[in-house]
Parts: C-alpha cells; structure tokens; sequence
C-alpha cells in the first residue's frame, strides 16, 4: 500500500485547483484518499498550507444523532425507548459534542486549534482562518440552511466546494438551492434537539424546512455535464473541486424544472 504524504497532498490539492487566499467547504473521507502518513491531521494540515492564514476552510460537524427519534436517526432503539432518549440526550455543547458519521478529519477539524463551531445541535459546521467567526456565528435552530446561514455565507463569499472521495449526496451547499427553489411539496418540519437554555437543559421542537437529498446525485451528475468542474486524485480518492455559486445557482434551475 502506497503512503502518502504531506506534500503530496499539498501537490494534489494545488494540482485541483485549490489556491492560497480560498474560501472552501470540504467533505471527506480519509479512507478513501488512502495510507496518510499523519492521518486525518496531515490531510488538515496540508489544506492549511495551501490556502494559508488568508483562506478560510469550513467543514460540515453535525451531531444529527441530536435529532428525534422519530426522525428514524435512533433506529436501533425500540419504540418504547423513545422517551428516555427525548428527556437523557446530551444537550449540544460545540466544545464537546462529536459528530456523527462526518468523518475523521471533521471530527478533528472540530478541535482544531483556531477553529470556530457554529451553536446548531445537529447541523453544525466549523471553520478556520480569515472568515471563520462570520461563517459560524449566528447560527439559528430554524434556519439551517437558509439565507444568513454559514452555507449562505460561503455563497458571500465566493466559495469553492472540495469533495474528496465523496459524492454529491454528501454537498451540503446544495442544501441551499433547497432554500431558494420553488417546487412542489416544499414544506417545513418540526425538528426536537437537546439544547441548553437559561442554563437548563431542555428538549427543544423547532421549525425549519424539510430536505432529504434524495436527488443530490442526480443535480450533481448534470451539473456536471453543463459547468466547470476540476476532477482529479486526493491520494487515491477521486475528489472534485467547483464553484459553490456555480453549483447552488444551477441546482435552483434544476430542482424547479426537476423536482416533484
């Protein structure tokens, strides 16, 4: 098995795409890219190197698992145990709480020194560099995805999308073309997530718009076919770099022409 090292992956980041100044929201998966010398914390480290001091990185840190039972996230308990989950589930605390299933280089991302994590209890992201209090500060229970959102700042900002051995049912910042579309069946949820207010832990119904991204696949596919998209090796995982405003403005057009 071939090892890779920091500077490879400083060579293959550059040789994508990435340039030093970028504001970018990546997604991945360290298996993937292969044997890193360093692991998760040479892959962070070497998107450090390229966008420097004055880039901005953002990764998605969500503690989904911080959501209802209903919603089908705690399906290895039964029924009947719902309750004790609804009133002993750990209030959401972005200092400690892990992320679900985001992958090892997000779970250390979070820790990252100088790293900032926004204050939703299931959908949060995290940032570092130049931008990262703006991306994350402010991140209301209702508005997930939305306008003011940290993927609406990206959007601001001019961001690029990094996707590293992950497909696109894993790009969050399509999440705000939900937002922005007009389709059939749009409509808002009541979610539940432990939370801490005025002290005491409380469970706590919110609401916000309800998405599944069952056709994220389909959206990135033609996009695709009709943008610029730089594709190429992270390691050995085929990763893919784009415009976040290219992406978000074509999956409005295709979610209202597609979505039903």
């Amino acid at each position: 098995m071939k090892t890779i090292t920091k500077q490879e992956l400083i060579n293959d980041f550059i040789r994508i795409g990435l340039e030093k100044g970028d504001v970018v929201i990546v997604h991945t998966s360290l298996k993937k890219i292969g044997y890193v010398c360093g692991g998760a914390q040479t892959v962070i480290e070497a998107l450090i190197d390229v966008v420097g001091l004055e880039g901005t990185i953002m990764m998605p840190t969500q503690s989904w698992k911080n959501l209802d039972p209903e919603t089908g996230v705690h399906w290895d308990v039964d029924e009947s145990e719902w309750d004790k989950i609804r009133a002993n589930w750990p209030a959401y605390d972005k200092n400690i709480t892990p992320t679900n299933t985001m992958g090892a280089v997000a779970e250390m991302f979070r820790r990252w020194p100088g790293s900032v994590r926004s204050n939703h209890p299931a959908r949060s992201v995290c940032a570092w560099g130049k931008y990262a209090t703006y991306l994350t500060e402010n991140h209301s229970l209702s508005n997930i995805f939305g306008e003011g959102s940290p993927i609406a700042r990206l959007y601001e900002l001019d961001a690029k999308v990094l996707l590293i051995g992950v497909g696109y049912d894993k790009n969050t910042s399509i999440h705000l073309a939900d937002v922005r579309a007009d389709y059939p069946g749009k409509h808002d949820c009541i979610e539940h997530s432990a939370i801490i207010e005025n002290g005491i832990r409380v469970w706590k119904a919110y609401s916000t718009l309800f998405v599944d991204g069952e056709d994220f696949e389909d959206i990135g596919l033609e996009f695709e076919k009709n943008s610029n998209v730089n594709i190429g090796k992270i390691g050995e995982a085929e990763s893919r770099l784009m415009s976040q405003v290219e992406l978000v403005d074509y999956s409005v057009s295709w979610i209202e022409q597609n979505r039903r």
